[in-house]
Order: C-alpha cells, then sequence, then structure tokens
C-alpha cells in the first residue's frame, strides 16, 4: 500500500507557524489601527484632554461632539460635503455608463473591434500630461466648473477592459437566443448582459466612487472658488497647513484646531468605510472574472 505524499503548501501547518502567522497579522492590524484610533479619538476630545496630551489623544477621558457639530452647523467643511457628494455621484454614474457601453461595444465580434480597441489600449502607453490637459479643459471653458472634476476622468480604460472581460465570459448562446426573439442590441445590453454583469459593475462603481470622492489634484488645478471646492482639498489645504477650519466665535467655545481637523478626516473615511462592505462579496468575482476571461 503506497502512502501519498503531499506537498509542503498542501500540509497542515505547525503550531508554530500557526503562531508567527497569528502575531504578524497582530502586528499589522496594530500598524493600521492604531492612527485610525489615535484620529476617532482626537476628534472626541474635548480642549482638556488635547491640551494635557500635547496635541494628539490616544484615549479621551470625556467624549464629545463639538467638532463634529461645529464643521457641520455651516460653512466650508459643510459646502464641501455638499459639493464631493455632488461629484462623486454625478461622475460615477456617467463613468459606470460609459464604461459599460464601451465594454458592450467592444466585446462583440465586429470588423471594427480590434483596430478600436487597440487605439484605446494605446492610451496606457501614452498620457497627454498636465499641462495638455489643463490647456484642454481651459479651451473647453470648465475652468471654475464642477465638470472640469468629472469629465477629465469619466472614462479608464482598465475599468473598461475589466468589464469587457467579464461580459465576453457570458455565453454567447443567451445573446443568439435574444436576437431570434427580436431583442435588439440595447434591449440585450439591458435586460440580459447588465443583470448578469451585476458584480463586476459593482466593483467598477466602487472603483469609480472611489477614485471621485479622494480626488484633490483635479480641484487644485482648475477650481479657484473656495465655495467649489472638494473635501479632500479642504483636507489637504487645512489640515496640513495645520489653519484653522472655523472662524472663532466669542459666544461659544470653539473646539481645539486638532480635532477639527481629525474630525474632518473622519468625515472624509466614513462613506468609503460604508460603501465597501456593500460590494466585498462582488470583488473577487468581478475582478478577477473580468481579468482571467478578457
Amino acid at each position: 500500500m503506497s502512502t501519498v505524499v503531499r506537498p509542503v503548501w498542501a500540509g497542515k501547518p505547525q503550531p508554530v507557524v500557526l503562531l508567527l502567522k497569528a502575531l504578524a497579522i497582530l502586528v499589522a492590524l496594530t500598524v493600521v489601527l492604531f492612527p485610525f484610533l489615535m484620529v476617532i479619538s482626537t476628534s472626541l476630545s474635548s480642549a482638556a484632554d488635547v491640551t494635557a496630551a500635547g496635541g494628539y489623544v490616544l484615549w479621551p477621558r470625556s467624549v464629545t461632539f463639538e467638532a463634529y457639530e461645529q464643521i457641520l452647523s455651516g460653512g466650508l467643511v459643510t459646502r464641501a460635503i455638499l459639493v464631493t457628494a455632488a461629484v462623486t455621484a454625478a461622475g460615477t454614474t456617467i463613468s459606470v455608463a460609459s464604461t459599460v457601453l464601451a465594454a458592450w461595444a467592444l466585446s462583440r465580434p465586429s470588423f471594427f473591434q480590434r483596430p478600436v480597441l487597440m487605439f484605446v489600449l494605446l492610451t496606457f502607453l501614452f498620457s497627454p500630461g498636465m499641462i495638455p490637459l489643463y490647456l484642454m479643459v481651459k479651451q473647453l471653458g470648465l475652468l471654475d466648473s464642477l465638470w472640469s472634476l468629472i469629465l477629465p476622468s469619466a472614462f479608464s480604460v482598465f475599468n473598461m477592459i475589466v468589464v469587457r472581460g467579464f461580459m465576453m465570459g457570458i455565453p454567447q448562446e443567451l445573446v443568439d437566443s435574444a436576437k431570434i426573439d427580436g431583442a435588439g442590441e440595447l434591449r440585450i445590453l439591458l435586460r440580459i448582459i447588465l443583470p448578469l454583469s451585476r458584480a463586476v459593475i459593482a466593483v467598477v462603481a466602487l472603483f469609480y466612487a472611489v477614485g471621485y470622492w479622494n480626488s484633490f489634484f483635479n480641484a487644485m488645478l482648475y477650481i479657484d472658488d473656495t465655495s467649489k471646492w472638494t473635501l479632500q482639498l479642504v483636507l489637504r489645504t487645512y489640515v496640513l497647513q495645520g489653519s484653522s477650519l472655523v472662524e472663532a466665535s466669542t459666544d461659544s467655545v470653539t473646539p481645539p484646531a486638532q480635532s477639527i481637523q481629525m474630525a474632518v478626516v473622519m468625515i472624509a473615511i466614513i462613506p468609503i468605510l460604508c460603501a465597501y462592505p456593500l460590494v466585498q462579496r462582488h470583488l473577487t468575482k468581478g475582478v478577477l472574472t473580468g481579468a482571467v476571461k478578457g
């Protein structure tokens, strides 16, 4: 009777190996969570706690929401949140629509499919650069317009390739049967392809939404009006420079600058933290399937 010898990676790990893995995970979690805990604690700390800790608090003795109330009571930060939410919603919708339409068109067999696809892939090798892009935005009259935060980054070739690969993996028999029933290309896309592509579309939408929400460079280049600044630009400008985000008031006690800055950081992080769990189950299926079959 022969004994089957398993490879090293298929065997049961030794207790020492499991212990080392647990320690590595613990160290990684500590490195990630320690600054996050400091941000949360500082944003919820009173002026006395911040002063006692010398700037940033690891664990507040008294929890207060004065910093959040101050920045959400109107003014620069509140306006920046609304601008960022509007840009993210509109940009994600436009980007997903253009990506899906381009992916569906380039996944269909035709005479122009390969030349157009090669032309699109060339953009991976040749980037227009910052100055030509700025001149184009200026010539189009988009300076100081929220459209300058959406249109220059409305289409991603990488995301299109992922969606195209996913759509090419859908059985051709479904499309052929729909054509026999008299369905056109648009109806096939809306009734058959999109429902089957929910996973990859959810992942691509998340990529676009995170990109729009975290973007600050386009706003720094194209927006001069502070009333149209995005949250990330406000965060970069005021937090990195150490300036106060609110004006001092004689009627009420102004929270410390560190608490206000960390509160803005938390407001910028929370939407992304809430978005990831919603599409987590689609990440592996959407990205890997599209990449492998593309």
